[in-house]
């Protein structure tokens, strides 16, 4: 008899452990995970939306980036629908017009007319990375290297 209640014990304490520690995991999560939406779907939302941050993402219109005393303004789409944007700061060295980006901000009102108004742009970009040329080197860059280790050989 002793023993069952030590089992039934270790079982409850093993129920809680793993209870707490799915709450941890699903908890952390839903709080860090940020989403993001199309063009569409904010143009769609923004009475429901108001003045609230959230992200918005689509492709920089071409010919549409103008700067500005405080920043740059442009046009977002998604392809259906266009957004003009009004970004303060300074944008990313890789912002350019065509490019796919999400921006952090809010509707500047709920009008219909309203742009969005940001702070914050990320530039969505692939993983692989290749440094740009350097001017007069045609030769590979682990070409010295070689070259050193030829000379020590001999």
């Amino acid at each position: 008899m002793h023993l069952r209640h030590g089992l039934a014990r270790w079982w409850v304490l093993l129920g809680i452990c793993a209870a707490a520690i799915a709450w941890l995991v699903v908890g952390g999560l839903a709080s860090n995970i940020v989403y993001f939406r199309t063009a569409s779907e904010a143009q769609a939302d923004r009475v429901h939306d108001a003045t609230h941050v959230f992200r918005l993402a689509g492709a920089v219109v071409p010919n549409s980036v103008q700067a500005v005393a405080d920043g740059v303004d442009f046009q977002l789409t998604d392809g259906h629908v266009t957004i003009p944007v009004h970004h303060r700061g300074d944008p990313p060295e890789l912002f350019r017009p065509g490019a796919p980006v999400v921006v952090e901000g809010h509707w500047d009102s709920p009008a219909s007319s309203a742009f969005f108004a940001s702070d914050r742009i990320l530039i969505k970009h692939g993983s692989e990375y290749s440094p740009p040329p350097v001017p007069g080197q045609n030769a590979p860059a682990n070409a010295g290297q070689a070259n050193a280790t030829q000379a020590a050989r001999r």
